[in-house]
């Protein structure tokens, strides 16, 4: 059920009957141990990027910063150079950052604005929307048709003013993709949000080991002691499951009339509901997209593998009635605070990942707390194929009936 159709009373008791359990729920299944080469086995994690990383809806950017017809984009976090452009109708379009000649990078910086593209190599020039209108030496070519070599396209498509990408042309809808979760993600108003900051951190670990951290609170005693863990109850957490991997973690405040403090004074967002604007919820679009969305602004975490034993961390703000040319004093305390946050996260990173690389590390057994972890597995080997994953390496399927459907 959407969490903005849910009755505050009801958010109440499953959360006092979430702080007063002595076991898990009668109905919940045991949870097998996760293999421990999935995060290492280098033949298990070339599987992965190829049958899942490369087949995902993965967050590219935000539509400011595309302001004009002819603005443009670069992202590599995918694992390729995908160019995101704003065209002449004000449509956001993707293509392969590479020349139809040989291959050659149509541009070279992160970001800019033209009325079109031009390989700085052979000179083959492009549209906005991607069509080939002009060769050096045409008379060389023998037949070359236009109409042919046009740039590859990338599926892009929006979660409000959130573009997301996807390498597979056959991908199902993005909307379609989310299910349950688009309708209750309407009350953040994601079409009106702007763009605040975003920063990049690169770490030494496999990328599943800081996704995991952000899938559950049950390390909050340990890691955030002196930060997140003084305001939340993670005893009263609860999860929802959803289709395609996606799921929901809402974690009430110790005290119920607690209000972050560094919010205060921040424009609101007038359409969210009680319930999020009262607690702690996060959201997760499968397999590397973490919003803990809040009514004064949204963080967008990403999780992009760099190798096998490294990835990047991306923390990027939108929020509501923000002006880039006359930020609030408010932003520069609050993304602070929120970086120390986060860096409590990343600071033992390598050092789990040196342990687990060892022949101490055999698998994981999680538990119901962590059980947003197993069903991000679970989704891993049905999009791998769950005959294509070695029997050594593949999790058992059992939380199909803890699945939130509509």
């Amino acid at each position: 059920m959407e969490l903005n159709a849910l009755a505050t009373a009801k958010v109440a008791d499953t959360m006092e009957f979430e702080r007063g359990r002595k076991a898990p729920p009668e109905d919940f299944p045991h949870l097998p141990d996760i293999p421990g080469g999935r995060y290492v086995d280098k033949d298990f994690l070339t599987l992965e990027r190829e049958r899942m990383w490369n087949r995902a809806w993965l967050f590219a950017g935000h539509t400011d910063q595309l302001p004009n017809p002819g603005s443009w984009f670069l992202t590599r976090n995918t694992g390729s150079p995908i160019l995101i452009v704003r065209d002449l109708s004000g449509e956001v379009q993707a293509f392969y950052n590479t020349c139809q000649h040989r291959g050659a990078p149509l541009v070279t910086a992160d970001a800019g604005e033209s009325r079109g593209f031009v390989c700085g190599y052979h000179g083959w020039s492009y549209t906005l929307e991607g069509k080939l209108t002009a060769v050096r030496d045409k008379r060389d070519f023998v037949d070359l048709d236009f109409a042919c070599r046009s740039l590859v396209p990338v599926r892009c498509e929006r979660l409000g003013n959130l573009i997301f990408v996807n390498e597979d042309a056959e991908a199902q809808p993005l909307m379609d993709h989310l299910g349950p979760m688009a309708g209750e993600l309407d009350q953040y108003a994601l079409d009106s949000l702007r763009w605040v900051d975003s920063r990049s951190y690169d770490v030494g670990c496999n990328v599943k080991i800081l996704l995991d951290a952000f899938l559950e609170v049950y390390h909050l005693k340990s890691i955030h002691q002196n930060t997140v863990d003084r305001f939340l109850d993670h005893r009263g957490m609860f999860v929802t499951l959803w289709p395609n991997g996606h799921s929901r973690m809402l974690t009430p405040n110790r005290r119920p009339d607690w209000r972050d403090p560094g919010t205060i004074g921040m424009p609101k967002i007038p359409s969210v509901t009680e319930v999020p604007a009262n607690n702690n919820v996060s959201y997760h679009i499968y397999p590397n997209f973490v919003m803990p969305a809040s009514d004064s602004g949204i963080p967008l975490l990403q999780f992009w593998p760099t190798s096998d034993t490294t990835c990047r961390v991306v923390s990027s703000w939108i929020a509501p009635d923000h002006d880039p040319e006359n930020p609030s004093p408010l932003w520069e305390t609050r993304i602070n605070n929120w970086e120390r946050i986060l860096y409590e996260d990343l600071q033992f990173a390598p050092q789990i990942q040196e342990s687990l690389e060892s022949k101490g590390f055999r698998g994981m057994p999680l538990n119901y707390q962590e059980r947003r972890i197993y069903h991000w597995h679970e989704e891993l080997d049905r999009r791998i194929g769950l005959n294509q994953v070695p029997p050594e390496a593949r999790v058992e399927q059992v939380l199909h009936d803890c699945v939130v459907r509509e």
